[in-house]
Formats: structure tokens, C-alpha cells, sequence
């Protein structure tokens, strides 16, 4: 679809001129002879850019704008009231103006008001058409940037949940996010840490400003020092100039971390002085960086227990401790399980691009009857597993691949005596651990809170083979 252009000017000479030289260039125009014209266009014409003269009749050029951008500069009064049935509210809509008065006053108050750019009569036709060109571009990119930030937001700020539980965290949440307070945020894997650090982001007065995520988990000491702090120049081999941390980036925003309770010590007490005094040095620097940032931070480990073992600074517990939201997993709040099943099912088909399908009675039940240890990011990941699978318009128990936690042992006839079921379910367990685990005996352990070595025995006595090249 071509782009329409709006000409405003009472020179019938110039916008005849104006047109033949943008439409050669493959722009449609319609024009306005003056400034009342100018806004009737727009309401009716919704032009994707307006070339406005700044001395029209009835309503000058900078009435115009200060008419479109409300919230710029105090307009003049205008010569003529305008209908208030037209542009009720202010446009994103880029203006050049044009004036043969090319006063810096002029043009200050234009900029100011709202215009996109500024150029003076006679007109440089080269010119033009790259300004133009300039504009329409920066147009279509704020159009993508609002559709990745809609996408974005709908698919990590949607907060599914009635249950009581559940509803009371949003409610702390949302009165957390009013203020600048640290918020921890606890739960096992999968419970919406993240989700929720966005929602409070979201739901905060710096809302507009970045929200930066570290996975303290993610990194090594060195590069996550990097990663947070940044850099001078000359700080290591390889620093060949000055780079930015994250919390610079983060700067008047929020910055949340990740697996906090996997920070090495060494960074905590780093850590402690950015959260007292808001300062911290670059890696290889003296001088001190300030920043203005809100810091949200969740684990899953026992904050209070890796104190007392020494892996944890009590001040920096008490310091990030000053809300706490604790996260339920997925199995204590199992009326959530069908919303949050339509949720992502809706959402997988279409991130997929399939046709509607629905829960069997079957599926529903064996849905609420396991017990999910990767909570919702493991219901998110079994219905997306259905919807690659799945052929039909019914999705079955089957497809979801939930092993034997997602079938009743008494049901179709089979029972399976106690110890048997229990053996059955162990291995499932710790396979699951493993293979969450990418087959690491060591994250299994913590995983499932197990002594290393204890977690080596539960393997040898059920014989369960690890992978021969990840048997670390």
C-alpha cells in the first residue's frame, strides 16, 4: 500500500509542484489550503506524514501543531475554535514543516511543539525526498518495536490464576510494585519468577524505563562481574574500550536477578553496597558509577539455610528480604491447572500456526492428577509437545508425555501393589531430575535437594544408566 502524504500550504503553485515530485516517487497526496483544512485531512485522510506551511490562513501553521501536540509548548490562541469532534487526542504522526521565514525562533517552537523536521522555502527537492524518506522509515520501525513490545508483553506479562493462592501474591505484588522496595521471590522451578518480576516491572512507576535480566546461575564469576558491573578499558586482555554493564543499561529502570542464591560470595558483598548506596566500579576502575535502578532478585534455594552454612551474606539477606513473595508450585493450586492448560494451548496453536484442538475428559483429569515437578513451565512445555504430536482435533492423555505420574495405577483394572508403584515412581522422579539436568548428576542432587553422593546411590541400586559423555 502506497503512503499518503499530506500537503498544507495556500500556494496552489507550490503544492503542485510538491505533488508531481512525490508521487513520481511513489507516495500518494492530497493537500489542505489551510490550517482548519489541515485538521479536517487529518481526521478524515489519516495521512502517514504532513508537509505543513507554517503561514497558512485561519490558523497558522505552529496553531496546528500546538492543536495535534497538546502537551507540547502553551499554544498561541487560535483565530478560529476548532470543532472538538477533531484529533480529540494528540498523533503520532510525523510532521516537516515548511515556512519561507526562516527564523531560528521559528524553528525552535516548531521542533519543540512536535514537529519531525524543519525546511525552508524555496524547497531543496533533494532534500525532501530524503527527510521524507528518513521519516517514513523511523515510522515503520516504532510500528515494529510497539509489535515485538505487544508480543513480549503478552506472552511473559499474563499472570493465569483464581485460586486463592494465587491471587493474593498478585495482590502483594501490585502493592510491592507501587514503590521502589527490593522484592525476593521464591519457589521451586517453573513457579513464574520471572513472570512475576515482569508484571511488578510492569505494574511500576518505571514501567517505561529497561527491565534487564541476569541468570546469576548462567555465568562464572568473572563474566558475571562483567555482565553487572562492566568494564574500563585496559581492565583485561581483550578490553579494548570502555563497556557498560547491566546495571548502567538498567539505569532508572529495574533490574532483576535470577538464581541469586548461586551468587558467588564475592560479588554479594558487591552487591550489598550497589543496594546501600547505589554506586559500584566498573571492573578495572576507580571511579565510582552511580545509578538510579530498582533490583527484584528470586531463588529457589533456601535463603535462610545458605546463611547458616556460610554461602549466603546475611546483610544481603536482609536487604533483598524486604518483600517476599513465595511462589506455589503447581500441585498446591490445582484449580489453576485448567486455565493455565486453555492458556497455553491457545498460545502454542497459534505460535504454531494450527488449527483449534481441545482437551479430552481423559486429558483434563490426568492433567490435575500429576503432580508436575517442573510446575508450569513443564505444563507449558507438555501441551506444546501435544500440539507438535497431535493430529487430531482431540488431545489426548498420550500426548502430553507425562510418563506414569499422569496415570491413575488403580485405574483400567491394574493394580499395581504399594512398593511396586512406589519403585515405579521413584525412577520416574530421578530420571526426570536427570534429564532435567542435561544427565548432571551434581544439578540433579540439588535439584532434588540430595546429598551428592546419596543421589549416586539411589542410581546404583535402580541401575539407571546416565548418558556415557554427561556422567559428570
Amino acid at each position: 500500500m502506497k503512503k499518503k502524504i499530506l500537503i498544507v500550504d495556500d500556494d496552489p503553485d507550490i503544492v503542485l509542484m510538491l505533488t508531481d515530485r512525490l508521487e513520481g516517487q511513489g507516495y500518494t497526496t492530497v493537500s489542505a489550503a489551510d490550517g482548519k483544512q489541515a485538521i479536517d485531512a487529518i481526521e478524515l485522510e489519516t495521512p502517514h506524514l504532513v508537509l505543513l506551511d507554517l503561514t497558512l490562513p485561519r490558523m497558522s501553521g505552529l496553531e496546528v501543531l500546538h492543536h495535534l501536540f497538546p502537551h507540547g509548548d502553551q499554544p498561541h490562541q487560535s483565530k478560529e475554535q476548532v470543532s472538538s469532534e477533531t484529533v480529540a487526542q494528540p498523533l503520532d504522526l510525523p510532521i516537516i514543516v515548511m515556512t519561507a521565514n526562516a527564523t531560528i525562533e521559528n524553528a525552535v517552537e516548531a521542533m519543540k511543539t512536535g514537529a519531525y523536521d524543519f525546511l525552508t522555502k524555496p524547497i531543496d527537492f533533494d532534500h525532501l525526498e530524503i527527510v521524507v524518506k528518513k521519516a517514513m522509515e523511523r515510522e515503520v520501525l516504532k510500528q515494529q518495536v510497539t509489535s515485538l513490545r505487544t508480543e513480549v508483553e503478552s506472552r511473559y506479562n499474563t499472570i493465569v490464576g483464581n485460586s486463592p493462592s494465587i491471587q493474593s501474591i498478585i495482590e502483594l505484588a501490585q502493592r510491592a510494585a507501587s514503590c521502589d522496595a527490593t522484592v525476593l521471590l521464591l519457589g521451586e522451578s517453573g513457579t513464574g519468577k520471572e513472570l512475576f518480576s515482569r508484571s511488578i516491572h510492569k505494574w511500576s512507576p518505571r514501567h517505561a524505563m529497561p527491565f534487564s535480566i541476569i541468570n546469576c546461575v548462567a555465568l562464572n564469576e568473572t563474566l558475571l562481574e562483567n555482565e553487572l558491573f562492566g568494564h574500563e578499558k585496559g581492565a583485561f586482555t581483550g578490553a579494548d574500550s570502555r563497556q557498560k554493564g547491566r546495571l548502567e543499561e538498567a539505569d532508572g529502570g529495574t533490574l532483576f536477578l535470577d538464581e541469586i542464591g548461586d551468587m558467588p560470595l564475592t560479588l554479594q558483598a558487591k552487591l550489598l553496597r550497589l543496594l546501600q548506596d547505589h554506586e559500584f566500579h566498573r571492573v578495572g576502575g576507580s571511579r565510582l558509577v552511580k545509578v538510579n535502578i530498582r533490583v527484584l532478585a528470586a531463588t529457589n534455594k533456601d535463603l535462610k539455610q545458605a546463611v547458616k552454612e556460610g554461602r549466603f551474606r546475611e546483610d544481603l539477606y536482609f536487604r533483598l528480604n524486604v518483600v517476599s513473595l513465595s511462589l506455589p508450585p503447581l500441585r498446591e493450586r490445582p484449580d489453576d491447572i485448567n486455565p493455565l492448560a486453555e492458556f497455553f494451548l491457545d498460545f502454542h496453536l497459534r505460535e504454531m500456526k494450527r488449527p483449534p484442538r481441545v482437551f479430552t475428559k481423559e486429558t483434563i483429569k490426568a492433567m490435575r492428577s500429576y503432580s508436575w515437578p517442573g510446575n508450569i513451565r513443564e505444563l507449558s512445555n507438555a501441551i506444546a509437545r501435544a500440539v507438535v504430536l497431535g493430529v487430531d482435533e482431540e488431545i489426548v492423555p498420550e500426548q502430553l508425555g507425562l510418563g506414569p505420574w499422569g496415570v491413575d495405577p488403580f485405574q483400567d483394572g491394574e493394580n499395581l501393589p504399594y512398593h511396586e508403584a512406589i519403585e515405579q515412581y521413584s525412577r520416574h522422579i530421578l530420571e526426570q531430575a536427570l534429564r532435567r539436568s542435561n544427565w548432571s548428576q551434581t544439578k540433579a542432587a540439588d535439584l532434588l535437594q540430595l546429598q551428592r553422593t546419596y543421589l549416586s546411590r539411589l542410581l546404583k541400586q535402580k541401575d539407571i544408566q546416565l548418558e556415557p559423555t554427561t556422567n559428570s
